[in-house]
């Protein structure tokens, strides 16, 4: 199968780049490198360098001809977002909206959404939270977000566009880039391990479900090769709160360091945790990695990159 993957180039894409690479998948990438690197991207793919809102994306649809898409090309901040909503909307409503325009005019088969599961539920009182619990996102990321998923089910019903909107937890692992602000293991990570002190926001009780990014290619790969169509949870359903995370870490990182405690972040959710029930009946999927086994893959990398002086891939 002929796929193209926007954002090919960044954390999670890069992973799944190389997958289904190895899986004998022709490929095509398209990445800004805004954040994501051109050496992560697999040497039997054909490359664009290319912002998603370009009014050129149409043209590698048209010339590329995938059978198939895996859009994860985004603006990823939420401060940013409510900063400057406009923006955030023209990358991942316009963008997005461009790019799903093109794939119905050329005969794109099968259109696999990478959406959020942590901004779309807002503060739920369900925990693990399902898809069917009403979305309430509370940043303009979340709403554009829940937009495109909209536009998705449009296209579905007017143009048979099939499409899957896969809600991701907080994903963590390899290559994600310790200067974002989701980042949260990686920036804990990269500064254990250059004995820095690390700030948490607020009291440290506040919850998240940590994936990895492992078993989100797993999620993604299955979706592509499935018929089934809305919005699927990619979670753990376990909580996990950032002081229990950052000791975890520690221990992986034989530090001694202790964390400081900084102000809370204005707005940010108590608890998120995702119901992944669909996916597993869905798709067979389920998360392989324990939350240790993750976070020591994810503490070796980092070991390695502060061993070679360079920043860690985005």
């Amino acid at each position: 199968m002929k796929v193209l993957v926007t954002g090919g180039a960044g954390f999670i894409g890069s992973h799944l780049a190389g997958r289904l690479a190895e899986e004998g998948h022709q490929l095509v990438v398209l990445d800004d490198l805004s954040s994501g690197k051109r050496d992560q991207v697999p040497g039997a793919a054909s490359f664009y360098q290319m912002d998603v809102a370009s009014r050129w994306t149409e043209r590698v649809v048209a010339r590329e001809k995938p059978e198939a898409v895996c859009h994860l090309a985004a603006q990823i901040s939420v401060s940013r977002s409510m900063q400057d909503p406009l923006f955030d909307a023209h990358v991942n409503i316009l963008g997005s909206l461009g790019l799903l325009e093109a794939c119905r005019r050329h005969g794109v088969r099968r259109f696999v959404f990478v959406s959020t599961g942590g901004a779309m539920y807002g503060d739920a009182e369900t925990i693990p939270t399902p898809e069917s619990y009403p979305a309430a996102p509370v940043s303009a990321y979340g709403a554009s977000k829940l937009g495109f998923e909209h536009y998705l089910h449009v296209f579905h019903s007017v143009d048979g566009l099939s499409y899957a909107a896969m809600r991701l937890a907080n994903v963590y692992g390899p290559r994600q880039d310790p200067r974002g602000e989701a980042g949260v293991v990686a920036i804990f990570s990269q500064a254990l391990l250059e004995g820095r002190t690390p700030v948490i926001n607020g009291d440290g009780l506040q919850t998240r479900d940590y994936v990895y990014v492992g078993d989100v290619v797993n999620a993604l790969v299955a979706a592509l090769t499935s018929d089934a169509v809305g919005a699927f949870n990619v979670g753990t359903g376990l909580e996990t709160d950032v002081n229990t995370l950052y000791a975890r870490l520690r221990e992986a990182a034989g530090s001694e360091v202790e964390a400081t405690h900084g102000a809370p972040r204005p707005g940010e959710q108590r608890r998120s945790c995702l119901d992944a029930t669909r996916a597993r009946e869905t798709f067979g999927w389920q998360p392989r990695f324990i939350l240790e086994e993750g976070l020591r893959e994810t503490v070796e990398y980092f070991r390695g990159q502060v061993a070679l002086g360079g920043a860690a891939a985005s």
